[in-house]
């Protein structure tokens, strides 16, 4: 379970850092703040200076937050976030106040924003992907699952440029550095901060080529030959050419392959399909308005 802090930090898409890093004062002071016996404005939850809130502001807000964090929508965490976004608006009217509102950083933020917002809104009206159907996940699911072997491995890996960077990661092992410290310090790759983790992953050896479940090469052929506890002990090569970049891999576990039924896996497999099939209208799509574009380079 997050904390409120946590929580509100984590939808700070939907309310500022700076505003989340005031929250345990506003929050302290808020039973001290006189309240109005006024009632508020319909659709309003909370005026500052005379300037409103609405039930909208806080509805997106506490979604936001909930879609992120995976936090109930509770009176507890709307509380919180109501509080949070009086906090902003007292931010905001001193900005303005200050004049930051015409800083040319500030007028850079709102164009990117809209320039963001519309694209995102043009695509999602444009870009048409073609329906999942059942019939393809259940394709999807026989085709994964003829490409399970015995066992799954629980692997982790370290991705570097080139075999110096290779040898002082080997260096800091040898030396006794755990493996996660050194995948968070030395690798390129994009798990590298959760230390290099993969998730469990299956397929029929010997690896063959196109039949590794998505992983080079090179590094299935590394992990079948791995105990659990294992770590290769020199670099392996993923470059096509036989060179850089290289990588050194290392097996937390292994266990006998536990195939999930197609009940279980049915929404990821959706989910994948789906992903598949808008990258898909989304290149169509791009390439149709490449056509009749003039772009100059």
């Amino acid at each position: 379970m997050l904390t409120q802090k946590e929580t509100l930090r984590a939808a700070c898409g939907a309310v500022c850092i700076a505003t989340t890093l005031a929250i345990s004062a506003i929050s302290a002071m808020a039973a001290d703040v006189p309240q109005s016996a006024t009632a508020m404005p319909s659709g309003v939850i909370a005026l500052v200076n005379g300037a409103s809130i609405s039930q909208a502001q806080l509805d997106d807000a506490v979604r936001a937050a909930s879609e992120l964090t995976h936090e109930t929508d509770t009176p507890q965490l709307r509380l919180a976030i109501k509080q949070q976004l009086i906090a902003r608006e007292l931010f905001r009217q001193n900005a303005e106040k200050a004049g930051y509102g015409i800083k040319p950083e500030v007028e850079r933020e709102i164009e990117a924003a809209k320039i963001n917002a519309e694209t995102q809104l043009y695509l999602k009206d444009n870009v048409k992907p073609e329906t999942v159907t059942d019939l393809q996940i259940r394709a999807r699911y026989d085709e994964l699952v003829a490409g399970l072997g015995k066992n799954e491995y629980k692997p982790r890996i370290i991705v570097v440029p080139d075999l110096a960077a290779s040898t002082a990661a080997f260096n800091r092992l040898k030396a006794g550095q755990a493996f996660d410290d050194v995948a968070r310090q030395l690798s390129k790759s994009a798990n590298a901060q959760s230390g290099g983790e993969m998730p469990w992953v299956s397929f029929k050896t010997p690896a063959e080529e196109g039949k590794t479940q998505g992983l080079p090469l090179a590094v299935a052929q590394a992990i079948q030959k791995l105990s659990a506890g294992g770590m290769t002990s020199q670099p392996v090569a993923l470059g096509k050419d036989g060179g850089a970049p290289y990588a050194i891999v290392k097996v937390d576990a292994v266990r006998p392959t536990q195939i999930p039924s197609f009940e279980e896996a049915r929404e990821s497999i959706r989910e994948e399909l789906e992903g598949v099939a808008l990258e898909k209208a989304a290149t169509q799509f791009t390439a149709e308005l490449m056509k009749t574009a003039t772009i100059q380079q």
